[in-house]
């Protein structure tokens, strides 16, 4: 056999034992390193928020996870539910009520884990301030000058009363919501009640005796001749 066959050959065996002793070793190392658990311990935290003073739930509460942008609400009745880490720290947002803080322990090795939060009201002082119906104290002082308290309770009343203005008040003053309501329903309920049969005649109507007579006063049955 040729030297160089044989150099060939032994070159070959050597590469093919350093190659076995490299894939024991690497074999042996990951027997030797334990697993870390792909997924960390998490627990279901659950609980209420309620208020400082009267121990009522607070409803719609922004709790949020530090850090992160997970987070839940609080329901009508203060109750929450939101899935944690061991260590994590809960925000506590209300419009009403003070910002509050809870830090879950790192410690912790059950599921699930109970809560009851206590949050202070937010109370604002604001500043006092005066309405007036004047922009300023001069147009306060000439309306104040100029008012006229002459007249009496019985002088108002009086004026009210009078003839001319009650007159007036009956021509022109329209009927109001309800009674165009009351009109509009009792007609459709005499057309359903007198449906395939003949009308029911309106003598009792009052509605039909105010319009007939305003009409007559208007004019609108008067018989005019026109002029040729």
């Amino acid at each position: 056999m040729p030297k160089t066959i044989s150099n060939f050959i032994a070159m070959k065996r050597i590469v093919g034992l350093v190659l076995l002793i490299l894939v024991a070793f690497g074999y042996s190392k990951a027997q030797t390193v334990t697993a870390k658990p792909a997924n960390p311990t998490l627990i279901q935290f659950s609980g209420v928020v309620l208020d400082q003073d009267s121990l009522t739930p607070i409803p719609f509460v922004s709790i949020l996870i530090k850090g992160t942008g997970r987070g839940t609400i609080c329901n009508f009745q203060g109750f929450f539910s939101l899935i944690v880490n061991p260590g994590d720290e809960l925000e506590f947002h209300s419009v009403s009520h003070k910002y509050r803080s809870y830090k879950i322990a790192d410690t912790i090795t059950q599921k699930y884990y109970y809560a009851i939060q206590i949050l202070t009201k937010d109370t604002f002082q604001l500043a006092e301030i005066d309405v007036y119906p004047w922009p300023s104290k001069e147009d306060f002082k000439r309306a104040f000058l100029a008012l006229d308290l002459n007249d009496t309770d019985f002088d108002r009343a009086d004026k009210n009363l009078q003839k001319e203005a009650l007159t007036y008040l009956e021509r022109n003053q329209t009927a109001s919501a309800s009674e165009n309501y009351r009109y509009v329903m009792q007609a459709y309920y005499t057309k359903v009640y007198t449906s395939g049969q003949a009308p029911s005649m309106t003598l009792l109507n009052p509605v039909a005796w105010a319009q007939f007579i305003d009409a007559w006063r208007k004019g609108k049955f008067s018989n005019k001749k026109k002029k040729k």
